[in-house]
C-alpha cells in the first residue's frame, strides 16, 4: 500500500472540499451576487483550509473554533444538547458579532483576527450591508496573509460586479488569476470573470470559459453552464 502522509493526505480533502465548494458557488451564483457577495461559498473554503492548515495556537484555534460553531448554530428550540442554539436570531447575531469581535480584539494581526473579518464581512454583506461588507474585505486584503488576503479580493469581486462596478471587479479578477493562490485558484478567477463579462463582453467571456470546458469536475460543469448563457 503507498504511505500517505497526513500533509497530503490533509491537502487531498481540501482539495476535495475547495472543488464542492466551487461547484456549491456556480449552483448558487443568482443568489451570491443578489446580496454582494459569494459569503456562504467563500466561509466554507476559508474555514477549511484554516482548519487544515494546523499551523495556528491550540487557545486562538480553539477561540475560532467556538466563533465559528456560534456562527453555525441553529435559531429555536434546541433539539440537540451538544449542539448550539438560539431563543431568537437577535440572540446568534449579538453572540457572532461578541465571538468574531472578541478575536479581533484579542489576537490583531494573527490569522485568526483575519479570518474572523472575514466572518464578519460576510454577514454584513449576506445582510445587504454592502459598505460595511467592503470595508471588512479590504482590510482583510490590505493586512492577511497571502491565501487569505485572495479570497477577500475575490469576495470584493462580487460587490463590486453586485453594485454594476465591472471595472473594479475585473481588475481584481484578473490579478486574481495572474497570481492564485491555494484559496482562489485560476480556474476560479475565470470562470467568475467570464460569468461577469457574459452580457457585456461576450467574446472575452469565451475566450476566459472555453479552456476551462476540460477541466473536470466541478470546474468543467460550471464553464459549460456559464457559455450556455453568453450572449
Amino acid at each position: 500500500m503507498d504511505r500517505i502522509t497526513r500533509k497530503e493526505l490533509k491537502s487531498d480533502r481540501f482539495a476535495e472540499e475547495v472543488g464542492r465548494s466551487v461547484e456549491y458557488v456556480s449552483e448558487h451564483r443568482k443568489q451570491f451576487i443578489r446580496y454582494g457577495a459569494a459569503a456562504a461559498g467563500v466561509i466554507v473554503i476559508a474555514a477549511g483550509w484554516y482548519f487544515y492548515s494546523g499551523r495556528q495556537s491550540k487557545a486562538r484555534q480553539e477561540a475560532l473554533r467556538e466563533a465559528t460553531a456560534t456562527y453555525e448554530a441553529t435559531v429555536g428550540p434546541g433539539g440537540n444538547p451538544y449542539l448550539k442554539s438560539f431563543a431568537t436570531q437577535a440572540e446568534k447575531d449579538q453572540a457572532v458579532e461578541k465571538a468574531f469581535g472578541g478575536i479581533i480584539e484579542k489576537y490583531p494581526g494573527s490569522d485568526e483576527a483575519h479570518i474572523a473579518r472575514f466572518y464578519l464581512a460576510a454577514r454584513a454583506a449576506d445582510a445587504g450591508k454592502l459598505a460595511e461588507a467592503e470595508k471588512g474585505f479590504q482590510q482583510v486584503a490590505a493586512e492577511a496573509s497571502k491565501p487569505y488576503a485572495s479570497l477577500a479580493r475575490y469576495s470584493l469581486a462580487q460587490i463590486y460586479h453586485s453594485q454594476g462596478k465591472t471595472a473594479e471587479a475585473e481588475k481584481l479578477l484578473r490579478d486574481l488569476i495572474a497570481n492564485p493562490t491555494v484559496l482562489v485558484s485560476k480556474e476560479q478567477a475565470m470562470l467568475t470573470l467570464g460569468q461577469m463579462l457574459a452580457s457585456s463582453k461576450p467574446e472575452e467571456a469565451r475566450k476566459l470559459l472555453e479552456p476551462l470546458r476540460t477541466e473536470r469536475g466541478p470546474v468543467s460543469r460550471a464553464a459549460l453552464t456559464a457559455l450556455s448563457g453568453v450572449k
